[in-house]
């Protein structure tokens, strides 16, 4: 299955660009989202720094492995998806910087959203709805820095754009692991995103309960949900040598995905019981029944 999306083309830039007024999305502008600052009197900022820097000092290719291990035998629990969204209503993740709403609030806005602007493709409401259900991991004991937040390569070279990027790093010991700490590391020019292995959270493993349980959602949909945290590449263009024209072809999906779950977070809730019904059409569509997790 197949869907296309209509070309964009690239504007040439305009002298006068920064003079320009900014988008302005759920009340805030562009600007105001995703600011990650060090600054020790807001405890927000606090909240996302640590979980940050726990991330960046423990997730290296054996933690990522041993984590793979653990949870890819999808033998912790079985769940309808319509159960797992609900559980969502207890998490407010730790490495947000935009939001302290429920994550099913925030997933019911991006569906939304999408399902606004792209009515004719139903399985990209449905993917607009469960992209974090990867976050069930913190009921089970996972931590929330292996769980939430940006995604980045294990194995090579740390991008220059995620954040924090210029001290989170300093204990963990990839760095000093010739075999990772180089710009390629373990891996070979365009050797394709999908052969990177991530950082461990809630994008990756949801990706695999999906295949695992043989979803109908597309391929573009499923890169949807594995990519849309990879910020440092779809935002920023790090990592870009290692990709192929069809992971070019693919962030095209991920990018317009993007301002819908990272646009949409705001303080106006929708009618999540009067959407239920709709919804939970699309479930039994693509994704019916208890699944394994």
């Amino acid at each position: 299955m197949t869907a296309k999306l209509a070309s964009q083309t690239v504007p040439l830039l305009d002298p006068s660009e920064h003079l320009r007024p900014e988008p302005v999305y759920a009340g805030k502008s562009e600007s105001q989202f995703r600011r990650f600052e060090e600054d020790d009197d807001d405890p927000t900022m606090k909240r996302v720094r640590r979980t940050y820097y726990n991330m960046h000092t423990y997730q290296t290719v054996d933690y990522v492995r041993s984590r793979m291990a653990e949870w890819l035998q999808f033998n912790k629990f079985k769940m309808t998806i319509k159960d797992a969204l609900i559980k969502l209503n207890d998490l407010y993740d730790e490495s947000d910087p935009d939001t302290d709403m429920p994550n099913i609030v925030h997933a019911f806005q991006t569906a939304e959203k999408a399902r606004e602007a792209h009515p004719d493709l139903d399985w990209f409401h449905l993917v607009g709805l469960i992209h974090d259900l990867g976050k069930v991991m913190a009921f089970y004991g996972e931590p929330q820095w292996s769980t939430v937040g940006d995604t980045f390569p294990v194995g090579c070279a740390w991008g220059d754009s995620i954040v924090y990027r210029e001290k989170s790093f300093e204990k963990n010991p990839d760095g000093k692991d010739e075999r990772y700490n180089t710009k390629y590391g373990m891996y070979k020019p365009n050797c394709g995103i999908d052969n990177l292995m991530m950082s461990w959270g809630h994008d990756e493993y949801l990706y695999r309960v999906l295949k695992h349980n043989k979803t109908k959602i597309p391929e573009e949909g499923l890169a949807m949900v594995r990519y849309h945290s990879f910020y440092p590449w779809h935002a920023s263009g790090d990592y870009m040598h290692f990709c192929t024209p069809a992971d070019m072809e693919m962030l095209k999906w991920i990018l317009e995905f993007n301002k819908f779950d990272l646009y949409t977070k705001s303080g106006a809730v929708p009618d999540i019981e009067k959407l239920w019904p709709y919804y939970e059409g699309l479930i039994e569509k693509y994704i019916p029944g208890v699944i394994e997790w």
